[in-house]
Order: structure tokens, then C-alpha cells, then sequence
């Protein structure tokens, strides 16, 4: 399997740079005992399972179409340009307002970019990198700036009185404004893998053309979402490691290059785990989970922003990014700060 290859410096196209980011999170923070009554699980499981401590859940009133909205603004907003100014929006999410039109149209009217392309991608948790590659495919062709989005809401379709998943999932967005210039953090190299065999492991098994809802479905719980997780963590602790070692090595870099590790922010004790068997000797990996949750496509965006505004990153430093989960997919992209 191999990746995406962003041109490097020096080709015949412009160079494709991240030149702001932005997040947004509910307001609304839910605690392990709120969010663990109805499953039967306290604050000490739950912590200790998934160092997870909150959560923020959308307020009655809001969509994913309404984080997403935030969290562009905020990235626009750092990166100094206007909606007239974009030629594409993608939104990675698997939680949509509704099943059409895409989430990305919401946002675009939103925003008031009313020429401009716009695209949902449903790869899961893995979704905001398949949308930086898509983007960054059309920004080479079509030039002008492009936002990608993560945004998720799963509150809407958690089962409460599941344990093994209600505990793990908040709600939020992330935003990446890109474009063909010169400065900023060069998006340098992209790799998108897919397993399908593997697809059931994640899944929300009803409200599709497979299985549309009817009553005997709503009342065996078919609109919510499952997931096995001890397969997971399985694929995800078996997986990474290697895949990681060959689109490192495909990306003509070893990993003590590396200086930061964002990944999808699944759980924080599984990513220990990970991280330590990725062995990469020199990196610092940055987290919001712990008082986020698991916030889906969002989680790599909303981690990557978070990182940006402390200013934990410096001119030259590589940052890996890596996303994980249904499909099951999985996808990196290495990016050189600027």
C-alpha cells in the first residue's frame, strides 16, 4: 500500500501550506458521573479505563453543521481571509445534519461562501486527513484557498446505557484553512489506507439503504452507535506501528525526525500504548481528550489547533499526524511547521 505524495518544494505546483487553523467545543460540559450514571459505571472506572475526566455535548439546538461553522470562522479568522476567498469546502464527518444534503452545503450558506465548491467525506475518525488529501488534489488543480473541517456530534447517537462507548464520545470541530502559498506549515506528504474487512467493527447499523429504521429497529437500538472494542484497540495497537514505520519511510524521513505526534483522540490509555510502540524517540504527543473526549473527524484538528495556539511548535519541526477508526481506515499526514 502507499500514499499520497504532496508535491515537494521546487516542482512545477505551489507548495500546499496550512496558513491558519481553528476549533470549536460545546459549552456544555458533562462529567463521568453524569455521563456514567445510566451505564452503570463511576468516575474512578471511567477514568481508569479511558483517562477520560469530560466531555462537551451540543447544546439542543445546535448540529455538526453549526461546530463546523465555529471552528471555520475561528481558522478563517487566523488565517486572514475571507469566505469569498475559498474555492472548496470539505467536511469530514460521520455525523451529519442530516442524511442530505452535505453537512459542507450548511456550512458554505452558513459562511457565505456562495461560489464555492463544498463536500462531505465520511472515513470515521480517520476523515480530516482523506479530506486534506481530497483538498489538497483540487487546490493544485483549481488553486485558491480550501477549508477542511472535522466535525462530529456524536451525542446524538450514543446508546446511554452502553459503557463500552457512551463514556468515550464528546462533541466538537476543527478547521484547517490551506492554500498554494509560499509560508506557513507545509503539508508535505499524505497516506490513506483502508480495510475493509475489517468494516463491521465500527458501525451505526440502521438508518442506511442496507437497513432503513422502522419501529423494530429503533426498538433494538439500531440507531445507535457500536463498536467492538477490544477488536479495535487490536487492529489499532497491531496496525499503527508498522503502518507508521512505512509511510515514515515512504516520506524519506526516520522517526527520530519527528518532533510531535498528534493522533485521533480515541482514549488516552490506549494511545499510551500506542505511542509507545510507534517509538518515536523525539516527539512530544499532544492530547485533548482528557477534557474533550473522543471527538471523532474533529479530534485531530481540534488537537492540532489547540497545540498551535500554546506555540508548541517551532519553524522546521515535523509533525505527524495520525487518524484511525471505521472503515477500518487509517491515515497520516506529515507536515513541516512554518
Amino acid at each position: 500500500m502507499t500514499g499520497t505524495t504532496i508535491p515537494a518544494p521546487g516542482s512545477p505546483m505551489k507548495d500546499i501550506r496550512i496558513l491558519g487553523t481553528g476549533a470549536y467545543v460545546p459549552e456544555r460540559i458533562v462529567s463521568n458521573d453524569e455521563v456514567g450514571a445510566p451505564a452503570g459505571v463511576d468516575d474512578a472506572w471511567i477514568t481508569r479505563k479511558t483517562a477520560i475526566r469530560e466531555r462537551r455535548w451540543a447544546a439542543p439546538g445546535q448540529a455538526t453543521s453549526d461546530l463546523a461553522t465555529a471552528a471555520a470562522r475561528a481558522a478563517m479568522e487566523s488565517a486572514g481571509i475571507t469566505a469569498e476567498q475559498l474555492s472548496m469546502i470539505a467536511v469530514a464527518t460521520s455525523t451529519p445534519d442530516r442524511p442530505q444534503p452535505p453537512t459542507a452545503a450548511y456550512v458554505q450558506r452558513n459562511l457565505g461562501a456562495a461560489t464555492t465548491a463544498a463536500v462531505d467525506v465520511n472515513a470515521v475518525c480517520s476523515g480530516t486527513v482523506f479530506a486534506l488529501s481530497a483538498v489538497g488534489s483540487v487546490i493544485l488543480r483549481r488553486g485558491g484557498y480550501a477549508l477542511v473541517i472535522g466535525a462530529d456530534t456524536y451525542s446524538r447517537i450514543l446508546n446511554p446505557a452502553d459503557r463500552r462507548t457512551v463514556v468515550l464520545f464528546g462533541d466538537g470541530a476543527g478547521a484547517m484553512v490551506l492554500g498554494p502559498t509560499t509560508e506557513g506549515p507545509l503539508l508535505r506528504h499524505v497516506a490513506l489506507y483502508t480495510f475493509g474487512a475489517l468494516s463491521d467493527l465500527i458501525q451505526v447499523p440502521g438508518g442506511g439503504s442496507r437497513q432503513p429504521l422502522d419501529h423494530a429497529g429503533l426498538d433494538a437500538g439500531l440507531q445507535y452507535f457500536a463498536m467492538d472494542g477490544r477488536e479495535v484497540r487490536r487492529f489499532v495497537v497491531e496496525q499503527l506501528p508498522q503502518l507508521t514505520k512505512g509511510f515514515l519511510h515512504e516520506a524519506g524521513v526516520e522517526p527520530a525526525d519527528i518532533s510531535h505526534f498528534v493522533p485521533h483522540q480515541a482514549n488516552s490509555v490506549m494511545l499510551d500504548d500506542v505511542f509507545e510502540a510507534l517509538a518515536l524517540p523525539r516527539a512530544t504527543m499532544h492530547r485533548t481528550v482528557t477534557h474533550y473526549g473522543n471527538t471523532g473527524a474533529a479530534s485531530i484538528p481540534i488537537t492540532l489547533d489547540a497545540a498551535a495556539r500554546q506555540g508548541a511548535f517551532q519553524p522546521g519541526e515535523l509533525i505527524l499526524l495520525a487518524g484511525f477508526g471505521g472503515g477500518m481506515a487509517a491515515s497520516f499526514a506529515l507536515v513541516e511547521w512554518g
